[in-house]
């Protein structure tokens, strides 16, 4: 059997904000929360057993990919600098999460509640121009939004 991807994770410093953001602003829907005990420092050198998982993406299209958010009790997660998040240096390592939505939608939710400013292009392709942008979430990872170009 080939791997494919599942979902991907992201741990996160504050699970209400970060909820604004995916579900309100990026339109996602919740597809599970639930509170999961287990030897959660054995495999992921986490600060407790308890972890919160909230699954997000879009139950209409099951093979669209699922981001999970988690949390877990104790200590907040440690994170890069935050001088550097949201900056333009691009480093190695994990990119971003891209998203296939109405941009000029989404960009107008996320202003409305707070999250911004974004990037924001038209970029040539064989169909015509599509529309990106570019914003940070909460963690500071960023989150590329990709209109989907018309047919």
């Amino acid at each position: 059997m080939a791997g494919r991807v599942h979902h991907s994770a992201v741990h996160v410093r504050d699970m209400d904000s970060s909820l604004r953001f995916y579900r309100d602003g990026i339109g996602l829907e919740v597809l599970m929360d639930h509170v999961f005990e287990g030897d959660w420092p054995g495999l992921f050198d986490a600060p407790s057993s308890s972890l919160r998982s909230v699954f997000l993406g879009d139950p209409a299209h099951a093979d669209a990919g699922v981001v999970e958010l988690v949390t877990f009790d104790g200590p907040a997660p440690v994170t890069a600098d935050s001088s550097v998040a949201g900056s333009s240096e691009a480093g190695a390592g994990f990119f971003l999460l891209s998203f296939y939505v109405d941009v000029d939608e989404v960009l107008t939710r996320l202003g409305a509640l707070g999250f911004g400013p974004a990037r924001r292009i038209e970029q040539p392709a064989p169909t015509g121009p599509v529309s990106m942008a570019c914003v940070y979430d909460p963690d500071g990872i960023r989150i590329e939004l990709v209109g989907v170009p018309a047919r």
